[in-house]
């Protein structure tokens, strides 16, 4: 991996975050994988993987609320966090950010809304 000084070094299996901690910040993968999971009356269920370019955690840029999942490295990961307020500044800059992050967020609420009508 570079020798980035900006994200932060996850190892293979490394909790990013908790289902259930509070969430104040956006997650930018700048290497490696992630998996994001969820819980049924079972046990954890893998819903997505995500990689290099991909986010996370973008509800917490928007709603002091809870997570809604939890999120861990798979293999080595360099990930950066991105605060509200350093958010603000970015997207002030760079205007395309914003729809960028509402462009996924849609396509993410179709792929759920269609998840749930196929049940």
């Amino acid at each position: 991996m570079r020798n980035n000084k900006l994200g932060r070094l996850y190892r293979d299996g490394e909790v990013v975050i908790n289902k259930g901690d509070e969430g104040t910040c956006l997650f930018v993968i700048q290497e490696g994988k992630v998996d994001v999971f969820d819980h049924n009356g079972e046990g954890e269920v893998k819903i997505a993987e995500l990689g290099a370019s991909e986010f996370f955690g973008e509800m917490g840029l928007f709603e002091k609320d809870v997570r809604s999942c939890t999120v861990r490295a798979s293999g080595n990961a360099k990930i950066l966090t991105i605060d509200r307020k350093n958010f603000y500044k970015t997207i002030q800059k760079d205007p395309t950010l914003a729809y960028r992050l509402l462009q996924k967020m849609s396509s993410r609420l179709r792929e759920l809304n269609k998840k749930v009508t196929q049940q």
